[in-house]
């Protein structure tokens, strides 16, 4: 998952960071790229981001681009399947393998509780992307929304549909009832951009 830094206008909350260095008091971080020429089998090390949205933002979301005709769509309890063909779709380029020793039924589960949203982007008409938003109070904490998974596909990629589907998934947590802080967590071993 990813997000980027509010930046330094004075109308949009500020992004609170910390790496999983600082976080477990560790020193140094891990280097920008860590799996750039490592070997099948080698350890790498990865640094963690943890980022918070105390405040909903004000002012205008990002716009979408005029160029990319895009729909989104909730999914409503969908298969693990078509959960798994997006974050490997999103995801395979970026080391994105923790949901894939999950059962299907615990990730069909995960996915049919109310609390969680999948949100499909359609991208003249297949799925570019998506992203994840989980409420659930007993995995973040009341009034907690986190923005669990967020990405777009290679393909779609340089055409500015990341930075509005971030604005949209942000919109949309924001939206949920009771939310006080939106979440989200990003590693070394995603996108630059993420």
């Amino acid at each position: 998952a990813g997000a980027s830094g509010g930046g330094a206008g004075g109308d949009r909350p500020r992004l609170h960071s910390v790496t999983n260095a600082e976080r477990a008091g560790l020193p140094g971080d891990a280097p920008s790229n860590p799996h750039a020429g490592a070997k099948a089998g080698e350890t790498v090390r990865v640094a963690i981001t943890w980022l918070e949205m105390t405040a909903r933002p004000e002012g205008p979301y990002p716009p979408l681009p005029l160029t990319a005709p895009v729909s989104l769509i909730r999914a409503e309890a969908p298969p693990a399947a078509y959960f798994r063909y997006l974050y490997d779709l999103v995801g395979e380029e970026w080391e994105w393998t923790d949901r894939h020793a999950d059962a299907p039924e615990d990730q069909a589960a995960w996915l049919a509780d109310p609390a969680v949203s999948l949100i499909s982007m359609l991208h003249r008409g297949w799925p570019a992307g998506f992203f994840v938003l989980d409420g659930r109070a007993e995995a973040h904490g009341e009034g907690v929304v986190d923005l669990a998974y967020f990405g777009i596909s290679s393909r779609a990629l340089g055409q500015g549909l990341g930075r509005w589907l971030l604005g949209e998934a942000i919109r949309a947590g924001w939206a949920r009832p009771g939310c006080a802080k939106m979440t989200v967590n990003t590693c070394s071993l995603d996108h630059p951009r993420a």
